[in-house]
């Protein structure tokens, strides 16, 4: 067993490491004062091909696996976890369904646009009041001769209002299942659309440069055909897209908690208290070894899991454990890197603190920590 990454892969991680050091980092801190999502950086990134990374050339990717999109946002989650939600949710919750689901017809029309970073898509699914209960949707869609009418609301949506969006996956309601359960069928919506409309951006404790709504749909008309894969599928998509989506965001998580390391050890090297730097005091260097101890775990999880999708292998239990690893661990990291910076660390020209106020969000989204637990009781037969 070997966890060393390939040349290419690793290729990759130094390219990205170095795009978000040079271009990513300077502009963070502004970003998450103004709150404007940042087009200039996002559109550089579909420029070096990230957007297209798991997915075949014929559609204008990179070829590469998921794994390297992983790498990906784990280096940009180092520098800014605004830009690498935005980098992951395109990818994993985006343009992933449609390329895993959708018709040939819809992959030659949408993907290779959001291959090449030109256009982002959202994925609707949480709705206001249904939290973690994603399979119950409120959100309707009823053939009305040639096209459906999709009625609903949809709430915490990334990706979904920028002005780079040009589509909209919704799960939504298209009848009864004859066991009395909900058929649920992704529906595809472009943007813009008539009877599609997008709240102003929430005002959000962290990933403030990341484009987060609430959607409206008032009937919505599209056409019959703008159905993801097959009718009634939709629970199955959902729920498999969320599978690989863990995985993401779990390299996200040990981004960030990276960073966290990184920002400690630099300035515990250079901060001093009692006539030496505060690194030599024990307390200090023991809080920072357990960041970093934390952080290499977290990595070999998703590492694990990503190899397992690879290989074709079931990897449910693996993605839900390092989903709820790295997001503890996470958070973690981020309180104890605020509590080496002091007073400083609550200063929001430090990066520790929106690291910290960054943190929280990996607990719930893509599947609270609860939910991961029960999954993993699950896979165990429990």
């Amino acid at each position: 067993m070997d966890f060393r990454l390939s040349d290419e892969h690793e290729a990759l991680r130094k390219t990205v490491e170095e795009f978000a050091r040079e271009v990513v980092a300077p502009q963070a801190e502004e970003a998450d004062r103004t709150e404007e999502f940042p087009y200039d950086v996002i559109r550089q990134m579909g420029e070096m091909g990230l957007f297209g990374l798991p997915f075949p050339e014929e559609y204008g990717g990179m070829g590469g696996d998921f794994l390297a999109l992983c790498l990906a946002i784990e280096e940009l989650a180092r520098a800014d976890s605004s830009v690498a939600i935005t980098l992951e949710a395109a990818v994993g919750l985006g343009s992933m369904p449609l390329y895993r689901f959708g018709t040939e017809e819809q992959k030659q029309r949408w993907l290779p646009a959001l291959c090449r970073g030109e256009n982002l898509a959202a994925f609707g699914l949480t709705e206001p009041g249904g939290g973690s209960d994603a399979g119950n949707p409120r959100t309707t869609a009823t053939l009305d001769g040639g096209e459906w009418v999709v009625n609903g609301t949809k709430a915490f949506i990334t990706n979904a209002g920028t002005e780079m969006t040009s589509l909209v996956t919704v799960l939504s309601r298209t009848g009864q299942r004859a066991d009395g359960r909900p058929e649920l069928t992704s529906i595809l919506v472009p943007v813009p659309h008539p009877g599609f409309r997008t709240s102003k951006k929430y005002s959000k404790v962290g990933w403030h440069a990341s484009d987060t709504r609430e959607l409206a749909f008032e009937d919505c008309r599209v056409p019959a055909e703008n159905v993801l894969g097959e009718r009634g599928r939709g629970y199955a998509q959902f729920l498999s897209t969320l599978d690989e989506g863990r995985i993401a965001i779990s390299a996200l998580a040990v981004g960030l908690a990276q960073a966290c390391v990184d920002e400690s050890v630099q300035y515990a090297k250079q901060r001093e208290a009692f006539g030496q730097p505060i690194g030599r005091y024990q307390a200090v260097a023991f809080r920072i070894a357990d960041m970093q101890m934390r952080t290499h775990v977290a990595r070999l999880a998703y590492y694990d899991a990503a190899a397992r999708m690879a290989a074709g292998m079931p990897f449910k239990s693996e993605a839900a454990i390092a989903k709820l690893y790295s997001s503890t661990i996470a958070v973690d990291n981020a309180r104890d890197a605020t509590q080496v910076f002091g007073g400083y660390g609550f200063m929001n020209e430090y990066p520790v603190a929106r690291h910290w106020r960054d943190s929280k969000i990996l607990e719930i989204g893509e599947g609270t920590s609860e939910v991961q637990r029960m999954l993993i009781a699950r896979e165990l037969g429990l």
